[in-house]
């Protein structure tokens, strides 16, 4: 695998890994300011749940990369 097919890769992994992370400790404030969604989080905690994000989005990856250096599962006709 070459460095921008394993950024490439990084990145899908990241981004997915992030849609399932947000959900994480999500909760609706009890009285809702006016101008803001009733859904809208009282705390999102953004950067923890990126920093949440990359740690997991790694190990992934490096489960990855080692699969793929393995050739138990080859991406390539033979």
């Amino acid at each position: 695998m070459n460095p921008v097919t394993g950024i490439v890769v990084y990145v899908i992994i990241w981004w997915t890994v992030l849609f399932a992370v947000l959900p994480w400790g999500v909760h609706v404030p009890d009285k809702v300011e006016a101008g803001h969604a009733e859904s809208a989080p009282d705390r999102p905690l953004l950067l923890k749940k990126a920093i949440a994000t990359t740690l997991v989005a790694a190990v992934i990856w490096v489960g990855f990369f080692l699969l793929q250096r393995s050739n138990l599962i080859t991406f390539r006709p033979s």
